[in-house]
């Protein structure tokens, strides 16, 4: 998990940032990116794609990389936002937040998949999350920090069970937007809630 970071330390890069997002998929909320930079060297074995760990985990994990991390930048483009510009591109504007939002400037991205316009070199790595430690912390970082958002949505619309599904298009997320429709943190331009969009508009110009 930390080849990628030495052969860069051997460069002589040393404020290595890794770039990860969380919540291209759902059909309500943000997209959430992180910028993480790591004391040189840090390794912690547990530290794994968000997505393979417990959220018990994960919440443990978030705080001991708050406590070590150099830096943390956090991104967030919210849905208006995504159906504006799509979520590829509101992916690559939370991550560039990320990064601006870092208290620290990176001398060097470890990207999770993407490609930014950035003035800062970079290395995307496919499935960058489960081969570097740097993108492994960032996805752990905006995961939760994402959760937290989502925890909060739940308390506001305890239906559509936010703190379960995360705003993924579970069957019981899908039969609340039925029964109680869609809210204004949804993202119109996903399906199915772009069909019931239409359905909606369909029925008032009726």
């Amino acid at each position: 998990m930390l080849s990628y970071e030495k052969e860069l330390y051997e460069q002589g890069f040393n404020l290595i940032a890794g770039i990860d997002e969380v919540g291209r998929g759902p059909l309500v909320g943000p997209v959430v990116a992180a910028s993480v930079i790591l004391p040189k060297n840090f390794y912690l074995e547990e530290i794994n794609d968000s997505k393979k760990l417990s959220e018990k985990k994960r919440e443990k994990l978030y705080e001991i990389i708050k406590e070590n991390a150099i830096s943390i930048g956090i991104g967030i483009v919210d849905e208006k936002r995504i159906d504006e510009i799509n979520i590829y591109e509101a992916t690559k504007e939370a991550m560039l937040s990320a990064i601006k939002n870092s208290k620290i400037k990176p001398d060097y991205l470890l990207i999770d998949a993407m490609k930014l316009d950035t003035d800062i070199p970079f290395l995307s790595i496919i499935k960058g999350d489960t081969k570097s430690e740097s993108i492994a912390a960032a996805s752990i970082i905006a995961k939760v920090t994402r959760d937290n958002m989502m925890k909060q949505l739940h308390k506001k619309y305890p239906e559509y069970c936010f703190d379960k599904n995360k705003g993924y298009g579970t069957k019981k997320h899908i039969e609340a937007l039925k029964e109680y429709g869609i809210l204004n943190e949804h993202r119109l331009s996903f399906s199915p809630v772009k069909e019931f969009s239409k359905k909606k508009n369909a029925k008032q110009n009726v």
